[in-house]
């Protein structure tokens, strides 16, 4: 046994965020923990790494078999733990390299930084672990998926005995996905042991040897992952069975919401066309890098100069070129990164909620606040946001909460068209279903949705027809049930496209 958790209990005020927790890893094993967003994972992690330190809590964590007291996340470097967080902890402005290093940068003589190892040693890990990036290239100029995959070659290069990563493939394609699962089975082979948490129970069941569950704030169910099922976690997560992980209610198509024709923007669009109808879910897929979200960005007015092509929205051309017009018009988007994008975290949910929509509420200049709360509640209400109150603050509730605020944001300025680029990113499944509940809902009432989603299980499941796009082109386009998950890789890789040509 490498590390345990006994009877873990930690408070905060007024919230029991663990509520005797107990946990256990053994060499080279690699151990699922599982759970809806605040049933307790990163309240877990924080003390397993030192960020609230021994003593704030009660219970006992115990490593090699003595008992861990860290109070800091030194201390737990010291013994062997490195966590790799959803929320990526890299220096922009310096390189793959120094990232790497960092802190721990290799010395010459007199205490300079001997900057050719550093290189050298950086590539050496980087091609020991199948990343093929350049050490030298500035972090800055990464993708989100690159930056992942920095920031785990980063943890490995401590030679940490224990690695515990959060939500690590939230923002990685799916090839990415599979260089790191051989990373993961090559640790386990060395007896490295990883505690992996993750909402994508694929990977899960394609990765760990345990799964434990944790629920309000309390481990409910551990199980080797060949004795459970798919099914059986999701119910210990939920509390209940779910029959259906992607409900879609297809119904009528209705009237044509938007028409792209022959689309380019220099240098990352080529010659695009699609339709979308009211009452109607076109997903849209591919590899990282294909151009899903540059794509919805610039119909949104926020990315790219057009060089061919146009865009219909509702039977008129669409010609305003900045978010605040598109949005007048009836075109919204939910951007992917709804931190960085959509939210002002240390601002009230109401505050976020109207942010888009405060000319509807203002009069001689002046916002009528009553207006705005009675319109505020109603959508907190009817998206079933869980927070103490429109007070509370956005950045401290959990990823699917903060989700359903972005959405209500968009949904509060009356779209036609509503843009969606990876929804579920980093939510559990039970806030998955309520998202897919609301794109029902829309298309229900005649909104017309466009879904970008990495995850092709989702995009065959709720989408009505699917566009696979590949290097900035149509790979190919689907109907739901034309759509088998080798098609659809195949058209992302340009297999469609060749074939048709």
């Amino acid at each position: 046994m490498l590390l345990s958790a006994h009877s873990i209990t930690k408070r905060f005020p007024g919230v029991v965020a663990l509520n005797g927790v107990s946990f256990d890893l053994q060499e080279g094993e690699i151990h699922a923990l599982c759970g809806e967003n605040g049933a307790g994972k990163s309240t877990l992690i924080k003390l397993l790494s030192g960020i609230h330190p021994h003593g704030s809590y009660e219970g006992r964590f115990e490593v090699n078999g003595e008992e861990a007291k860290f109070h800091s996340i030194a201390d737990a470097g010291r013994a062997g733990l490195s966590v790799i967080y959803q929320e990526l902890a890299l220096v922009e402005d310096m390189s793959v390299a120094e990232n790497i290093f960092l802190g721990r940068e290799p010395r010459r003589w007199g205490g300079l930084i001997d900057w050719p190892r550093m290189f050298r040693e950086a590539k050496a890990l980087l091609d020991r672990f199948k990343v093929t990036l350049d050490p030298a290239a500035e972090v800055r100029s990464l993708g989100v998926g690159q930056k992942q995959l920095v920031e785990i070659v980063k943890a490995l290069a401590k030679d940490s005995r224990i690695l515990i990563l959060d939500e690590p493939t939230a923002a990685l394609a799916e090839h990415e996905v599979l260089i790191l699962i051989d990373i993961l089975r090559d640790l386990r082979q060395r007896g490295i042991a990883c505690i992996y948490i993750s909402h994508k129970l694929d990977e899960v069941f394609a990765i760990a040897d345990r799964v434990t569950v944790l629920r309000d704030g309390a481990s409910v169910f551990t199980s080797p992952a060949r004795d459970t099922s798919k099914a059986q976690v999701i119910k210990h997560m939920v509390g209940r069975e779910i029959a259906d992980l992607f409900p879609r209610r297809a119904g009528s198509p209705g009237a044509m919401m938007l028409e792209v024709d022959h689309l380019s923007v220099a240098g990352a669009l080529h010659d695009i066309s699609f339709r979308l109808r009211a009452g109607e879910v076109l997903g849209i897929g591919g590899l990282m890098g294909a151009g899903r979200t540059e794509l919805l960005m610039h119909l949104f007015g926020a990315f790219g100069k057009r060089t061919q092509g146009g865009v219909k929205l509702d039977g008129k051309p669409l010609l305003a070129r900045h978010p605040e017009q598109v949005i007048r018009e009836g075109l919204v988007l939910v951007s992917e990164d709804r931190r960085r994008y959509g939210l002002v975290l240390d601002h009230e949910v109401g505050f976020n909620l109207s942010l888009s929509s405060l000319g509807q509420f203002t009069q001689a200049g002046f916002i009528n606040r009553k207006l705005e709360t009675r319109a505020n509640r109603q959508f907190f209400d009817s998206l079933r946001i869980k927070a103490t109150g429109l007070d509370a603050v956005a950045g401290k509730l959990s990823g699917g909460n903060q989700q359903k605020i972005v959405l209500g944001k968009a949904l509060m300025t009356g779209p036609k068209v509503i843009m969606l680029d990876e929804p579920t990113r980093g939510i559990d499944v039970g806030a998955k279903i309520e998202i897919y509940e609301i794109i029902n809902k829309l298309t229900a009432e005649g909104k017309a949705v466009l879904l970008v989603s990495s995850e092709l299980p989702e995009l065959m499941g709720m989408s009505d027809r699917i566009l696979m796009l590949h290097e900035g082109r149509v790979g190919g386009e689907f109907t739901r049930a034309e759509a088998t998950q080798e098609a659809l890789m195949e058209a992302a890789m340009g297999g469609a496209a060749l074939l048709e040509a």
